[in-house]
């Protein structure tokens, strides 16, 4: 058993992870920056330490910083949640060296994966179906453009180590190819000081499907069902669903199996998200993997009755999976909103500011992740999202009502939010009917 645990990260997911040692009787350790020094983590953990100012790289981004609390609080092992350091293998190895467990897989997997066309190649060779592309990185306009011939416009230019939408291109045209590739590969080298580019076919209108894994390391890797974050705009998630609507039961099993066998083939560890595309026929392929939790982990846990924060410390101190894949049974119907400090209306600019008052949805299947309270002061440095609503129901039409109830009781004053814009999607036809696909929101902000 651990006996105390840092956590390398701020907001709603660092109460949850407070929560979780809480259970588990280990002692917590939070680090904060001067911006979070009232933050909700920081008061509920069992100790807390500054580790700077200002933006994040000050701060949730400098491992220096990081591994000296840790070593300076007695902390044995470090969760970092989702974001900032969370796929950095560097941050892995670092841990390692100074004999600090990390929660989650190895610098060497992460390595792997971590790096989109290599994982594109690996799976490739496993036999988990890809999108048509290339299969060795590309780094030069002229030869993308031939590749982008061979494969077939449209093309989906992509940054090997992008995430959020950061580095992602898509080209129509032959004319328009060198254009979109230079824009993507400064785009990759900014975000992520690499300007390792690869090529796909443009899969057009698909569904974005992910399967949630957990690994022990013993070998044993479970697949806990599907979610759908097909609602999204410019690749950032807005709502996510479990079951998803837009697949069979031939092709959920299908999937299962695929995801299973692409965290073998790599020897993965702890929590991680294989993340598909489907496209309008049911051809569903490989888009990459997350090696974290990932921000919507609660869906899965409410229509599996897991508790995947709480597995992945277990594993994390080498106890096998409390479940096997014959435990896993998807009941009922779970939905996500994700509630951000921004104004829809103005392109959803933020709104960073002090919270004058909050009112949080309750009841039976209803469930709130967030760091909220009275008098917090949101500050502009870091992510907008400042809350997860996640409700769970018999079935989808059910679920979709209690989400309407949730949103419609739930009040934040002070500052902006999108709680109205997604209570509009909760009404809005082609997503009550679950054919909203990864341009929904673009379309219905064009119509309105």
């Amino acid at each position: 058993m651990f006996n105390k645990i840092l956590i390398a990260n701020r907001g709603e997911i660092a109460v949850r992870i407070v929560r979780a040692c809480r259970n588990l009787g280990i002692r917590s350790v939070a680090i904060y920056s001067k911006e979070d020094a009232k933050s909700l983590h920081v008061q509920l953990a069992d100790q807390r330490i500054c580790i700077g100012e200002g933006p994040a790289k000050n701060s949730y981004l400098n491992m220096d910083r990081i591994i000296t609390a840790a070593k300076n609080m007695g902390a044995d092992a470090i969760h970092p949640g989702f974001g900032f350091l969370s796929e950095n293998s560097e941050f892995v190895r670092r841990c390692v060296e100074n004999g600090i467990t990390f929660i989650g897989p190895s610098a060497e997997v992460i390595d792997k994966m971590g790096n989109k066309s290599q994982a594109r190649k690996t799976m490739m060779e496993a036999g988990v179906p890809v999108v048509p592309g290339t299969k060795e990185p590309v780094y030069d306009a002229e030869e993308g453009r031939r590749l982008a011939a061979e494969i077939g416009y449209p093309v989906m230019i992509k940054a090997s180590s992008g995430g959020g939408g950061k580095g992602m291109r898509v080209a129509a045209s032959d004319d328009e190819f060198e254009f979109q590739f230079n824009m993507a590969q400064r785009e990759s080298a900014n975000a992520f000081g690499d300007d390792t580019m690869y090529i796909e076919r443009f899969v057009e209108n698909p569904r974005h499907v992910e399967i949630q894994i957990m690994a022990d390391t013993l070998g044993n890797v479970v697949a806990l069902g599907e979610r759908d974050c097909s609602v999204q705009r410019n690749h950032q998630k807005l709502i996510e669903e479990s079951p998803s609507p837009a697949i069979t039961e031939d092709i959920r099993r299908e999937m299962n199996r695929c995801a299973v066998l692409a965290a073998k083939t790599v020897g993965y560890t702890n929590a991680g998200t294989i993340e598909f595309i489907v496209d309008p026929k049911g051809n569903f392929y490989f888009m990459e993997m997350n090696t974290r939790i990932q921000v919507e982990h609660g869906v899965t846990e409410m229509v599996t009755g897991t508790d995947l924060i709480i597995e992945q410390i277990r594993v994390a101190m080498g106890e096998p999976l409390s479940f096997k894949q014959e435990d896993i049974e998807i009941r009922g119907h779970a939905i996500e909103c994700r509630i951000n400090a921004e104004i829809p209306e103005k392109n959803f600019m933020p709104s960073p500011g002090v919270v004058q008052h909050v009112h949080l949805p309750a009841g039976n299947g209803v469930r709130v992740d967030t760091g909220l309270y009275e008098g917090y002061k949101i500050p502009s440095e870091y992510d907008s999202m400042i809350a997860k609503v996640i409700v769970h129901a018999a079935d989808r039409e059910a679920a979709i009502m209690k989400m309407r109830a949730a949103l419609d009781e739930m009040l934040i004053m002070g500052v902006e939010t999108n709680l109205d814009f997604q209570y509009q999607i909760m009404r809005h036809p082609v997503f009550c009917e679950g054919k909203a696909d990864t341009g929904f929101i673009e379309s219905i902000m064009k119509i309105s």
